[in-house]
């Protein structure tokens, strides 16, 4: 097993790039006493609002936490929201330069009414189409530029099916990665869920892979998770399955061992950027160990413990760690 004060003192020299949709996440807090008299429904008096950093946003948020430098390549628009989420990341020391911005899209902005921790509604701007070729290719020759100049440590694709990526860039990426021997990890939805060829690490969710393959999934087990995952490789010929189970755990499965990791016991208040989570820290953990038993080990306690907060929020790197030695070093 790693050592776990090396490990995370080695964050700090890797250098991790997230490429996907980032979005702005909007939370606005406040108390119900009410219902209006206009129709059924409650009425909120908002006291507080914040802005967090959602989708490709969060998991560049828990690399950088962990003390990756990390940089992201997205598509924005030329809006006020976009604006306050390069702010936002610029804030957590992530790397906005490879941003592009559009004036053809709209910057994805998820915003969440909550009341006594309890999500009363939720409103979504956004613009799912894909980017147009002429920021596929912008997009595509920055990160062409940036990988080979920084040999970065990881890249991770969060694709959130908002139109960042791809089939074509996803494509030339990974060619890139492939090209410069560059661990890459994957976080797909159903729209490009077979693009991802020749990924390190293949992670997507349990439903997403219920509905890629079209299976139904009725006892989750080792053997039937096995299986799935010798689906997946004849398309993707991936190294690595990691697939979450949300409240049963993990399981990953490489050419030699597969496991399924429990979760451990927790108050859970919300499961929301919980993937980001599993996917920044399992990338970090296996890129510099290449050890995915280990690292899934960690991603599972990481996922866990956002879970404890209300709305997407980052690990955070002593708790994470404290929370290793307890579990992993028992």
């Amino acid at each position: 097993m790693p050592d776990l004060e090396q490990l995370f003192s080695a964050f700090s020299s890797m250098k991790a790039v997230i490429v996907g949709d980032v979005m702005l996440d909007t939370y606005w807090w406040g108390n119900v006493e009410r219902i209006s008299p206009e129709a059924p429904v409650p009425v909120v008096v908002l006291d507080q609002k914040e802005l967090r950093m959602g989708g490709a946003g969060n998991v560049a948020l828990n690399t950088a936490s962990l003390g990756a430098s990390t940089t992201v390549f997205s598509v924005i628009g030329n809006d006020d929201d976009g604006r306050s989420l390069v702010n936002l990341l610029e804030k957590n020391n992530i790397n906005c330069n490879q941003i592009v911005i559009s004036n053809d899209r709209i910057t994805t902005n998820k915003t969440r009414v909550i009341s006594r921790n309890q999500h009363m509604l939720r409103l979504d701007a956004e613009m799912t189409r894909d980017i147009n070729k002429d920021e596929e290719a912008v997009l595509i020759k920055k990160f062409t530029d940036f990988v080979e100049a920084e040999n970065p440590s990881v890249v991770i694709f969060e694709d959130y099916n908002k139109g960042v990526l791809t089939a074509s860039g996803i494509e030339q990426m990974m060619t890139v990665c492939l090209k410069n021997n560059i661990v890459t990890t994957v976080d797909p939805k159903r729209k490009n869920f077979f693009s991802f060829k020749n990924a390190t690490i293949f992670k997507p969710n349990l439903k997403e892979v219920k509905d890629g393959l079209n299976v139904l999934l009725d006892d989750v087990n080792e053997a039937f998770l096995n299986d799935i995952h010798l689906q997946l490789k004849n398309v993707l010929q991936h190294s690595i399955s990691l697939i979450t189970l949300s409240e049963k755990g993990v399981f990953f499965k490489d050419d030699h061992t597969s496991k399924i990791i429990p979760t451990h016991i927790r108050s859970i208040a919300d499961v929301s950027g919980a993937g980001d989570t599993v996917i920044a820290v399992a990338s970090l953990v296996y890129a510099a160990t290449k050890d995915i038993a280990f690292a899934a080990a960690m991603a599972n306690i990481a996922g866990g413990l956002v879970c404890e907060e209300v709305g997407t929020v980052a690990i955070n790197r002593q708790k994470l760690f404290n929370e290793c030695c307890d579990l992993l070093f028992k």
